[in-house]
């Protein structure tokens, strides 16, 4: 007896769809993980944007080293915790929210190094250091570094030089050297105005800098700004004496432009742009 055939099964044509599932199922999965690291992202830089905020507020500094909170221009209460005002010419106040949050972040950690490491030249008055817009600067006074109307760099600093020229080989960023000085005027055989001293005595810290130190000159620049950007009163000796300095300027990766000496000083309740002799 003959066997009846099966007759044959019809062709599915739906067997695209589970293969169409399965891909939207991974493009699905991998948007989810792509908008999770996105968050994540906005959550961290949120977190960073935050943390400097509150260090750099009106308010007492959050987790701030009272060392740093001084030279960002501020006080410290009997509590060690300090207040992050930054005072401007004129003696008005100017919040250090005007600072980029993105150069504070780029440069804290070389100026808590040197606050740390700079700390009795700081406290002997030999030095200041501001955080400003275009970048963290360090200025050394005329009278612990140049004789009067000289530009001849004093050797017995050069120790505090070192300091400075080892955090400045392990950052990328360019450096600019300023000269100032105070308003009297200067004629001798040597130089015929403070223009000429302010800018040589920015180019003997850069030597030292290179040749003593190894630095690469092609990261350098220099200005001589003569009397033009005071820090302080030209009409006392005490603030004669504190204008005349050169500035060595570690600019921030922001490449803001240098042309202006920031508003933000370390320790004057006074403080105006920049100053040397």
């Amino acid at each position: 007896m003959a066997l009846k055939k099966e007759p044959p099964q019809p062709e599915n044509h739906e067997r695209w769809l589970v293969s169409y599932a399965d891909f939207i199922t991974l493009l699905f999965a991998f948007f989810v993980v792509m908008f999770a690291s996105s968050q994540t992202d906005k959550a961290r830089a949120k977190q960073i944007s935050e943390a400097v905020e509150k260090a750099l507020d009106n308010g007492k500094s959050v987790g701030m080293p009272a060392a740093v909170a001084k030279i960002l221009g501020g006080t410290v209460d009997d509590k060690g915790q300090g207040n992050a005002m930054m005072k401007g010419p004129g003696g008005a106040q100017h919040s250090a929210k005007e600072i980029p949050e993105d150069s504070v972040v780029e440069l804290m950690p070389s100026l808590q190094r040197l606050s740390k490491e700079l700390q009795e030249e700081i406290k002997e008055g030999k030095l200041e250091m501001n955080m400003e817009a275009r970048g963290l600067v360090i200025s050394l006074k005329q009278s612990a570094f140049f004789p009067s109307g000289q530009d001849g760099l004093d050797q017995k600093n050069l120790p505090t030089l070192k300091k400075v020229a080892d955090v400045i080989r392990i950052l990328p960023n360019s450096i600019q050297l300023e000269g100032h000085t105070d308003a009297v005027p200067i004629h001798n055989t040597r130089f015929k105005s403070n223009w000429e001293l302010s800018c040589a005595r920015a180019i003997a810290v850069m030597d030292v800098l290179c040749d003593t130190f190894a630095l690469e000159r092609g990261r350098f620049s220099v200005v001589g700004r003569a009397e033009t950007a005071p820090l302080d009163t030209n009409d006392t000796p005490e603030g004669r004496a504190r204008n005349r300095r050169v500035d060595i300027i570690i600019l921030n990766s922001l490449k803001l432009t240098p042309a202006q000496p920031g508003k933000a000083s370390a320790s004057s309740p006074a403080a105006k742009p920049g100053a040397f002799k």
